[in-house]
């Protein structure tokens, strides 16, 4: 048989003040511990009492008692009240303080340029919030997966979503071991890329990424191939600094390999600069301070690293 589970509107009225009655076995000391007048007491358990079809006090004139129903009500009544506050302090305190689980969907490839220097940094500011991030190349569905935001390029957050700037626009860059590149010719053209190893991404929808440039004020996307595919920008990284071929990525992720020598840049005259990463939440809703105190933390960050 199938129960049905639906809570009847105003069930829960009225139930406060029962609590406070039987604690007291007083309407006069549940009202002033209410802040209501005793007559407004009165029919709150009145009406408690019609909706529940029993009474659940007896009134003389000199005490309250419960009736049988009344303590059954009360021993069911009073831990589920209990727990509701409890609930509602707990749900309270996550709107008010930076506290509890956050959770963030990112790309493989923004955990080394965004996220390792902060993380600890986050984490010892705010030690009441527990970081979980979640990298993949997936673009999810943040209510359903139970994410609070996702981290994703400008040019693949949703038009219905709330964006935040995390970065400035990223430049892309083209980069080779000095090993490689001293194999074979420094490619000076696009068109140079034919002839050159090219380490190539499989974007989250099946397809390869052609590579973006831009050739005076025109936009160029070259068909290039090579001896691997990878779903991450740190493994085309990893492969081209080990000489397998070029790689073109973020240009802070190659940031350090370039400046102590073991990538070499190329094509920097034809680099294309995408918008930059944002975080990202479904809109029309208060952001929680654990998310606001995120953001907050990753702008800090950047102001900081700028003045530098």
């Amino acid at each position: 048989m199938k129960q049905n589970f639906t809570v009847r509107q105003g069930a829960l009225d009225g139930v406060e003040a029962f609590l406070s009655v039987a604690r007291h076995r007083n309407f006069r000391k549940a009202a002033t511990e209410l802040k209501v007048t005793p007559s407004a007491m009165s029919q709150a358990i009145r009406t408690l009492e019609a909706r529940i079809g029993a009474a659940l006090f007896t009134r003389t004139t000199r005490s309250v008692g419960l009736t049988e129903a009344g303590e059954r009500f009360l021993s069911r009544a009073g831990p589920a009240f209990e727990e509701l506050v409890a609930a509602s302090e707990v749900a309270r305190d996550l709107g008010q303080r930076p506290t509890g689980l956050l959770r963030l969907s990112v790309p493989p490839s923004v955990v080394p340029i965004l996220l390792e220097p902060l993380i600890a940094s986050f984490c010892q500011a705010y030690p009441e919030i527990e970081l979980e991030i979640v990298a993949s190349g997936e673009l999810v569905d943040l209510a359903a997966e139970g994410f609070d935001a996702g981290i994703r390029p400008g040019e693949f957050v949703a038009a219905d979503m709330i964006a935040v700037r995390l970065t400035p626009p990223l430049p892309f860059v083209v980069v080779g071991s000095p090993d490689y590149l001293r194999q074979r010719n420094v490619p000076q053209r696009i068109e140079d890329l034919r002839s050159h190893a090219c380490l190539r991404m499989r974007r989250s929808n099946g397809s390869i990424a052609p590579w973006p440039f831009v050739d005076g004020n025109k936009s160029v996307e070259a068909i290039v191939s090579g001896p691997l595919i990878a779903h991450d920008y740190p493994t085309l990284l990893g492969a081209a600094m080990q000489g397998a071929g070029l790689a073109q990525v973020p240009q802070p992720l190659a940031s350090v390999p370039v400046a102590d020598g073991r990538l070499q840049e190329a094509l920097r005259s034809f680099a294309v600069t995408l918008p930059g990463l944002f975080l990202y939440y479904p809109g029309k809703r208060q952001v929680l301070p654990k998310l606001r105190a995120f953001i907050d933390h990753v702008r800090h960050r950047g102001d900081a690293e700028a003045r530098a």
